[in-house]
C-alpha cells in the first residue's frame, strides 16, 4: 500500500506524482493490467505455446538471415 508523506509547502501535483512514481515501483499498475480479466488455464496454455512457437520463428529468421 504506498502512503505519500505530504509537507505544508508541497503542491497537490508533486504529491500526486510522488504518489504516482511510488505505485510504478511496487508494480501495483501492472498487477491490475494482469488481473483486468481472466484466462482459463487452458487458454493459458495456449497463449504461451503460441508465444514460444512465434519466439522460434523469429530465432529461426535471425539464423537463417545471417
Amino acid at each position: 500500500m504506498p502512503v505519500v508523506r505530504v509537507g505544508e509547502n508541497e503542491s497537490f501535483e508533486n504529491a500526486l506524482k510522488k504518489f504516482k512514481k511510488q505505485c510504478e515501483r511496487e508494480g501495483i499498475l501492472s498487477e491490475i493490467k494482469k488481473r483486468e480479466h481472466y484466462d482459463k488455464p487452458s487458454v493459458k496454455r495456449k497463449k504461451k505455446l503460441m508465444a514460444a512457437r512465434k519466439k522460434a520463428l523469429k530465432r529461426m529468421k535471425l539464423y537463417s538471415s545471417r
